[in-house]
């Protein structure tokens, strides 16, 4: 298992190189300039602005501004802020953990729902519960976040008054009260976040456990005796997983893209805020390194995956 966890780490450490190349290129050929409102300011000197291009490296070529910015990202040195005036892992670290937790607990959400439902609904097929889900889940991958978010303010917010539509990192309180706060804040964003996914969760889910159901080393499990719930627990939801966390793994871009939206609608300072607010005012080192933070979470995601897949059926491991 160890070897097969290696292996994969050798691959993903290629491939976060070859995105941080895409990426780094793709943002230094587009138009804008990270000075440009130095440029426009005539209480600066152009000598002054001369110095700063100089220390940035902004006029030097692009491999060396990559191989510049690589160096001093193996060393700690995400860049820094020139509209922030800090540093850029200062302020990603500041933003990372609203994300985190707004999208960790929307995917345990989706997962809570989706995997019960979907098994559910496998084991009685075509019954009323099926249609009903099948239904649901139709309905609530069809519908964007930014609809359902918005519909959830007017909902929830402007006609119920029952929860805040803006997200808040300065609450008032401590203790149990504070924790109160934090959870009734997350409900909206994490329920917008959480339903989208489980509804195609829970149609995948569906799909892979009828594959596996149908298959005669199930039929022998029920031959021998075994209850329907072992058989089911046991027998063919592991197998049945495996596609189930391939979907999970390629997923997460849509996740993080999907957060970014929502993050904008409830204001929530996390790093999808940060990136669309850095793109408006073409702070380049901060698009830069959000965007290879969503990589590397992507990319861990799929590692994870691939660990998972060992665990979930051995003998993937040993190939």
């Amino acid at each position: 298992m160890s070897q097969y966890v290696l292996r994969r780490l050798m691959i993903a450490i290629p491939s976060l190189l070859g995105i941080s190349v895409v990426l780094f290129v793709v943002l230094a050929l587009a138009p804008g300039d990270p000075f440009g409102e130095l440029a426009t300011n005539p209480n600066v000197p152009p000598e002054v602005q001369a110095a700063l291009r100089a220390k940035f490296g902004l006029d030097d070529p692009i491999y060396l501004r990559y191989l510049h910015w690589l160096n001093a990202m193996m060393h700690g040195d995400w860049g820094f802020s020139f509209v922030s005036r800090m540093d850029v892992d200062t302020l990603i670290l500041q933003r990372l953990p609203a994300t985190l937790y707004v999208i960790g607990s929307a995917q345990i959400l989706a997962l809570l729902i989706a995997i019960p439902v979907g098994v559910y609904a496998a084991t009685k097929p075509y019954s009323i519960f099926d249609q009903i889900a099948n239904t649901l889940a139709f309905i609530g991958f069809s519908l964007p976040t930014f609809f359902t978010g918005l519909l959830f303010i007017l909902i929830f917010s402007v006609t119920l008054d029952w929860l805040p539509f803006v997200y808040s990192t300065d609450i008032k309180g401590t203790g149990i009260r504070w924790v109160f706060e934090m959870i009734r804040q997350a409900i909206m964003p994490v329920a917008v976040l959480g339903l989208f996914q489980a509804a195609s969760m829970t149609r995948f889910v569906r799909s892979a456990m009828l594959d596996v159901i149908r298959l005669d080393y199930v039929t022998t499990a029920r031959a021998k005796g075994l209850g329907q719930a072992k058989v089911i627990v046991k027998h063919v939801m592991r197998n049945a997983m495996i596609p189930v966390v391939t979907l999970i793994a390629l997923q997460m871009p849509a996740v993080f893209g999907g957060a970014i939206v929502t993050e904008q609608i409830f204001r929530v300072p996390g790093i999808g805020s940060l990136l669309i607010s850095s793109i408006l005012s073409n702070d380049t080192p901060v698009v830069m390194a959000v965007t290879f933070v969503f990589a590397c979470l992507v990319v861990l995601f799929n590692l994870i995956a691939d660990v998972l897949y060992g665990w979930l059926d051995p003998r993937i491991s040993l190939r």
